[in-house]
């Protein structure tokens, strides 16, 4: 691709870029750019929301361009404030190098391993003394900090802040000095800590980086930003089947945004949208399990769901011993969608939306009155909804 052609392509999908001018130039330079992605391995795993990131920082390589993928292992023992209302709980560092292993096997299921930096901040923050650590602080303004809306907000609220929190940005912005990044990419929350990068790597004489971030990527339900306390997350290391299942479950209108953030393309406007749908999900199955894996998750939905030949499909299973007592259709719904697909769905959502309208069934028969007592038996089949279904055992 020409510069300008690149550009296009890399900017696809950024909530903001400062600036698509000083990219282009750096583009124009003909040598591979040094591409910068922080992570804190806080958790051991990461879910579709963590790749946003991590499937831009693959575009640029596959252009040829340098990933430096750094791992956090001493600022994740801080922990990052950015959009807290509270300081998060201190980490050990082998509680990091324990997370960051399985963290990177799942990053790398994006990236090309080979072609990856990886680079560790302890590897200078550990060796730093006190009078180094005292002129670094020197260059940034507690105003600036403040400036800060989580900052902001705990402190107008009556909030504790807690002097090490104040750190983050300016490490943040100094492991862009140590690696020279050309560019650096983050979600929308991580603004402000890379244009302190920005400021600091100008101070040190280093041309500045570019600022790409990312946006926050909604979850399944479409509302709020993916999270595992939310429950509406798919993760990584999802089996291939329920992966594939999560993502039949997206909106159209959020289907068009996975295609774009995660696979960094656009689904044909021609086709049908639930074709489009199996494709989404068939080939984000395949990356992370593999083609095979992607396939077979396929053609099980197709004979779950548009064969509906349920008897015969490979479904998630619930044993009847972990029922609760004195079960109704409506606590049985309940306990389906949560213990099967980790989906938590409120008393009247499930009344209107569910059994009331047909869509719970037994064995194919209708469950429709929330309040009925009902015992079912090993092997039967409960259809929860169109995309979701169970046997019990």
């Amino acid at each position: 691709m020409s510069p300008e052609q690149q550009l296009a392509h890399l900017t696809a999908g950024a909530a903001k870029v400062l600036s698509e001018k000083e990219l282009l130039e750096k583009l124009r330079l003909g040598r591979p750019l040094r591409i910068k992605l922080g992570v804190d391995p806080t958790a051991p795993d990461i879910h579709f929301g963590h790749t946003v990131a991590l499937e831009k920082l693959r575009q640029f390589q596959l252009l040829g361009h340098q990933a430096v993928l750094l791992i956090g292992d001493f600022t994740a023992t801080v922990g990052d404030p950015s959009g807290r209302s509270a300081t998060r709980p201190p980490l050990t560092r082998d509680e990091v190098l324990v997370n960051a292993e399985t963290y990177t096997d799942q990053a790398f299921k994006i990236l090309d391993k080979s072609k990856t930096e990886i680079v560790y901040n302890g590897d200078w923050f550990r060796k730093m003394t006190y009078e180094e650590i005292l002129k670094l602080n020197s260059r940034v303004t507690l105003q600036q900090m403040l400036q800060r809306e989580d900052f902001r907000n705990r402190l107008d609220a009556g909030q504790e802040i807690r002097l090490h929190e104040l750190q983050y940005p300016i490490m943040q912005g100094w492991d862009s000095v140590e690696i020279r990044a050309d560019v650096e990419l983050g979600g929308t929350d991580q603004l402000f800590n890379i244009l302190v990068g920005r400021d600091l790597q100008k101070e040190e004489g280093q041309p500045q980086q570019v600022v790409m971030v990312m946006p926050l990527l909604e979850g399944l339900d479409g509302v709020r930003k993916m999270s595992k306390s939310y429950g509406n997350y798919i993760g990584v290391s999802d089996p291939p089947q329920e992966m594939f299942g999560k993502l039949m479950s997206v909106s159209d209108e959020l289907m068009d945004r996975y295609y774009l953030l995660l696979l960094g393309e656009a689904r044909d406007p021609d086709g049908h949208p639930m074709d489009a749908k199996k494709t989404l999900a068939e080939k984000l199955t395949s990356r992370y399990h593999g083609a095979d894996a992607g396939t077979a998750a396929r053609a099980d939905w197709d004979t779950r769901f548009s064969k509906k030949d349920l008897a015969a499909a490979e479904l998630p299973e619930i044993n009847i011993t972990d029922l609760p007592t004195d079960l109704t259709v409506l606590s049985l719904t309940a306990h389906g969608f949560k213990s099967a697909f980790n989906l938590e769905k409120s008393n009247s959502e499930l009344r209107k939306q569910f059994i009331t309208s047909g869509s719970v069934q037994l064995n194919g028969e209708k469950l429709t009155d929330p309040n009925a007592a009902i015992k079912p038996q090993s092997g039967d089949v409960l259809k929860l909804s169109k995309k979701h279904a169970v046997r019990l055992v």
